[in-house]
This record gives C-alpha cells, sequence and structure tokens, in this order.
C-alpha cells in the first residue's frame, strides 16, 4: 500500500462505516434476493473440490448460500455474518436440510478465530463490502492453513451489478475514501490485496432472471439492503429519477426477447492458496 493510501486510510472511521453499513443490510430482507444466487456458492464449492470433513468458514454468509452449499459435502462448516438476522435466515434453511452448521456473529475485518484454523474460507458476494479491503483480505488469509483455499465470488466492476453500484452513487455519495467494492473483481486489485499468494482467477457469470424490470427494481427496493436504503434517503423526484436510469442499464443487458427480464452479469471467481 502506498505512504497517501495509508495516510487517507488512517483518517477514515472504519468503526462507522460498518455500522451504517450494517443497518443497510439489516433492513429489507436480503434473503429474498440471496436466495436467487445460490449456483454461485455450488459452482465455487465444486470449483474448490472441496474435501469432505474439512474445516470450512462462510464469512459475510449472508442467509447462506455457500454455507449451505460446502455442508452438502460432508465439510464442517461455520458460517459467519455481521447481521444477525441473515444468520437466522441460513439457520432455517439448514435445519430444513438437516445440515449440521454453525452459525456465528462476526465481523470480517476482525475474525474471532485462531491463525490456520480453517482448511477452506469462502465469501460469495460478502466480503466485497468490507471497507478496508486490505484487513478484511489478511483475515481471510490469517485464518486459513497454510496449503488452504480461501474462494470468493466478487462482481466485477464493469457488470451489471457494478454498474448498479456506479448508479447509486451518482444519487447517494458513498463515504468518503471508501473504494467501490467491485474492485474485489478487478485482477490488479486482487493480485494486491493477496500478494504472494498463488491466485487463480475466472469470469463466470450470473442471470438475473426477473418478471421484467420494473419487478427487479421492485423486489430490489424492497429487500436488498443498500438500494432500499438508498431509496428511502432520497426525495421523490430523485426516487423516480433512480428508477430511470436504473431501468435504462437493465434494458442495456438485458438479453430476453419476451416481455421479461435475462440480465447477465458478470463476477471473478477467486481462489487463493495460501503459500
Amino acid at each position: 500500500m502506498s505512504i497517501q493510501l495509508a495516510t487517507a486510510e488512517a483518517s477514515i472511521d472504519y468503526a462507522a462505516i460498518k455500522a451504517r453499513q450494517q443497518a443497510a443490510w439489516a433492513s429489507g430482507d436480503y434473503a429474498v434476493v440471496g436466495t436467487t444466487l445460490q449456483i454461485v456458492g455450488e459452482q465455487l464449492c465444486e470449483t474448490l473440490e472441496l474435501k469432505a470433513g474439512a474445516g470450512v468458514l462462510d464469512v459475510a454468509a449472508g442467509n447462506g448460500n455457500a454455507s449451505l452449499a460446502a455442508a452438502r459435502r460432508f465439510t464442517e462448516v461455520t458460517s459467519t455474518d455481521y447481521v444477525e438476522s441473515l444468520l437466522d435466515r441460513g439457520k432455517e434453511r439448514a435445519n430444513a436440510e438437516r445440515l449440521p452448521i454453525t452459525f456465528a456473529i462476526a465481523d470480517a475485518e476482525a475474525l474471532p478465530y485462531e491463525s490456520g484454523e480453517f482448511d477452506y474460507v469462502l465469501s460469495t458476494f460478502g466480503v466485497m463490502f468490507a471497507p478496508n479491503h486490505e484487513q478484511a483480505a489478511f483475515e481471510l488469509l490469517r485464518v486459513t492453513k497454510t496449503g488452504g483455499k480461501v474462494g470468493l465470488a466478487n462482481w466485477t466492476p464493469e457488470s451489471f451489478v457494478g454498474q448498479v453500484f456506479k448508479t447509486l452513487a451518482r444519487y447517494v455519495a458513498p463515504p468518503a475514501g471508501v473504494r467501490s467494492p467491485a474492485l474485489w473483481g478487478d485482477r490488479q486489485h486482487l493480485e494486491m490485496l493477496f500478494l504472494g499468494q498463488k491466485i487463480r482467477i475466472e469470469e463466470r457469470a450470473f442471470n438475473f432472471r426477473y418478471k421484467s424490470a420494473a419487478h427487479f427494481i421492485d423486489v430490489f427496493r424492497s429487500f436488498y439492503g443498500p438500494v432500499h436504503k438508498a431509496f428511502l434517503s432520497l426525495s421523490e423526484p430523485d426516487q423516480l429519477a433512480l428508477e430511470r436510469d436504473l431501468i435504462e442499464l437493465m434494458q442495456s443487458f438485458n438479453r430476453a426477447t419476451n416481455g421479461t427480464m435475462v440480465v447477465p452479469s458478470t463476477y471473478a471467481e477467486v481462489v487463493v492458496e495460501k503459500v
């Protein structure tokens, strides 16, 4: 990290930022959106070739997509998040499938586990939202055994979701000095965060399938914390303008020809082997 960046980061109140983020993710009900992303957790676990009986930590797990995928492969899973209501959704799903998962509240930037405690450490569209990128990456590696693997799924900057982030930022400015979560989908940024480790990155795509653009906005406005909070903070004219911009963005990505919405969003599937 450069001296200039280190100096700038030292002045950022990460505790206050995380408190606001926590409130945002606790608003709405992210699980409604999260369950649609299940295939990403399954694909990540297949890429990692999880070994039965291995210790797995899911960081910023949300409602447990990667946790459930790992548990279905008979690993010993601990699912963590700093939003208790999301962990409760994960517990409901695990109980329904009779999957023995341990759930715990934890901050991705200060994981309450011993160094080298887990064989695999996972995060699907979760740890990328931690405001202190370097600290979060340090923690992921710290709790991973030497020779173990960190597996991530992160939206890329130019993806549909990356463009949604940029659109939201035009209406609700992010905290000063905090970098975009979509940087976790950028190869150069990842190589900086995990300097000295063996890294494999593959670009994949997830398809958002909704009845229409209006349906997508209704779901995200109601249940996806950052979008939910953004709309609540805006005046009515700005809400209408944001909705118009989001619909225009979706139309530019939409590949459906039957009036519905099928929007692919690229993400980086990342495997970091700890050396």
